[in-house]
């Protein structure tokens, strides 16, 4: 029920009776803090004129480059197109998971429904920490939307409330290896880490790699920290493979992939084939020009040649430091605020799970990545690109040479 503007501290005291007793009228006093409170910031959730989103992310610890990324995407979102969807205000509510946190990203999701009243919940950058809210957003019929995870049919089937926008190993999995087979590349070896998006993207990029003629000669999977890649390469180098496909679950691990695989010469023999984790922007300066030439499949590059990238790159720099750029996590976060103004405007602010999620499957969008749209499956469809490292105006760069348009991700 909604409350009025003022409180009566005694609605049945006739004028002239008795006065409230003190013990009334603290409580009164209180509620009127609170309600002042609600209105100010923390909206309850049957209020039309402002829409909260709970985002959740891991802003802090071993992935917090990642989460600050998707957290500095929400605020320039919200900085260039303004704090209204339509004629309804946007507040967003962050809880930080602290990395890889499926329990404390349920609790947060939880306390988000229920006590900050949020419409919307959104971020998610690991899988695990995606997975464990999703009962959460489907007993509350609050819509989801997934702006990094990536393990292939896992999120959004594990709710009927979740939309994605971020991408899945799929995606980037199967146009890389068909690509490695028109290249002449007949044996490959995969190195992927240990957890869904690694046990996803082997399995899609040797389904697709043999389907085209090609031969997977062996595969390994690495702990998601503090791995010592040397006994693993050495494996690899024992399978006398044309190419090593790898996955990196941090840029941390992949620059550490990368000196072994340098300085054990494996290049001279070996091609490097891997998913855009490994040149990240964010990590890619730190490679050196050991990354030039590496070849990785990707949906995001800042290199990415559109009007709408290079607005998005300009914005970026002029708020955060000309020697700072965007990655994938900033984009998915970037387009992830895109479908939630769409969808608040669609539905004039009134947001109801049901029709939240019909109307995210009609989002489209012209993203910094290109053309975006969401599937009936509540997934993304969107272009895939074989990218190589150059050096760019001095500076190491993905630079995008084949484009593979509208990929969408099959249901399984």
């Amino acid at each position: 029920m909604k409350t009025s503007g003022h409180l009566s501290l005694d609605s049945h005291a006739a004028p002239g009776g008795p006065r409230p007793s003190r013990r009334r009228f603290g409580a009164a006093m209180a509620a009127l803090a609170a309600g002042a409170f609600l209105a100010g910031g923390s909206a309850p959730s049957w209020a039309e004129d402002v829409v909260r989103v709970g985002v959740i992310g891991e802003f802090s610890g071993a992935y917090a480059i990642y989460g600050q990324q998707s957290r500095r995407a929400i605020e320039l979102f919200m900085k260039e197109h303004g704090d209204k969807a339509g004629s309804t205000r946007v507040e967003v509510v962050y809880r930080d998971t602290t990395g890889l946190n499926p329990e404390v990203s349920r609790r947060a999701a939880q306390e988000l429904v229920t006590r900050e009243h949020v419409q919307f919940l959104a971020g998610f950058g690991l899988t695990p920490n995606a997975l464990a809210v999703a009962p959460v957003a489907t007993q509350t019929k609050t819509p989801m939307i997934v702006m990094n995870a990536a393990a292939t049919v896992f999120v959004p089937t594990r709710s009927p409330y979740i939309a994605r926008v971020s991408l899945s190993q799929q995606q980037v999995a199967e146009p890389l290896a068909e690509w490695a087979a028109k290249q002449g590349i007949k044996s490959v070896y995969a190195i992927v880490p240990d957890y869904a998006p690694g046990i996803d993207v082997e399995k899609y990029f040797s389904r697709a790699f043999e389907a085209a003629g090609g031969k997977m000669v062996g595969s390994v999977k690495t702990p998601l920290g503090g791995v010592e890649y040397a006994p693993y390469l050495q494996r690899a180098a024992a399978a006398e493979p044309d190419a090593i496909f790898f996955m990196s679950p941090s840029g941390d691990q992949g620059l550490q992939f990368l000196k072994t695989f340098r300085g054990r010469g494996m290049e001279k023999d070996i091609k490097l084939l891997s998913t855009g984790e490994l040149t990240d922007e964010v990590v890619l300066d730190s490679l050196g020009d050991d990354a030039v030439g590496l070849i990785t499949s990707m949906h995001y590059s800042v290199a990415h040649d559109s009007d709408e990238n290079r607005k998005y790159v300009k914005a970026w720099k002029a708020a955060y430091g000309q020697n700072e750029q965007p990655n994938w996590y900033a984009t998915g976060a970037w387009d992830g605020m895109a479908a939630i103004y769409y969808t608040i405007e669609k539905l004039g602010g009134k947001i109801d799970g049901d029709k939240a999620i019909e109307a995210l499957k009609s989002f489209k969008s012209e993203s910094p990545r290109g053309p975006i749209s969401i599937d009936q499956n509540r997934d993304i469809v969107q272009n895939m690109y074989i990218r190589r490292v150059e050096k760019v105006d001095g500076k190491l760069a993905n630079v995008e040479f084949e484009t593979i348009p509208n990929v969408g991700t099959t249901q399984e």
